[in-house]
């Protein structure tokens, strides 16, 4: 494997990551910037009121995401798979 292979694999690996984290990451964010103009709006100081209803949102689109997660990780498998029988 060249250098080249390797910095390419590295890089269909770093997208396959984003790929998967996004839906999580982008629901975090909608759901904590949400809560947060909540409490700001009535003035509740509670730190643990955040995480519940983030949990719960992120375990759901989780759940919705797995079919295409498993997708773009058997894809890079099997790249990763083919350039291994390739050598």
């Amino acid at each position: 494997m060249t250098p080249a292979d390797s910095i390419d694999l590295a890089r269909q690996s770093i997208y396959v990551l984003l790929q998967i984290a996004t839906p999580a990451m982008l629901t975090a964010l909608v759901v904590g910037l949400g809560i947060g103009l909540l409490q700001a709006l009535t003035q509740i100081q509670e730190m643990t009121l955040v995480f519940v209803p983030k949990i719960i949102a992120i375990f759901l689109v989780l759940l919705v995401a797995l079919p295409f997660a498993g997708e773009a990780m058997y894809g890079l498998m099997t790249d990763i798979a083919a350039k291994i029988a390739a050598y």
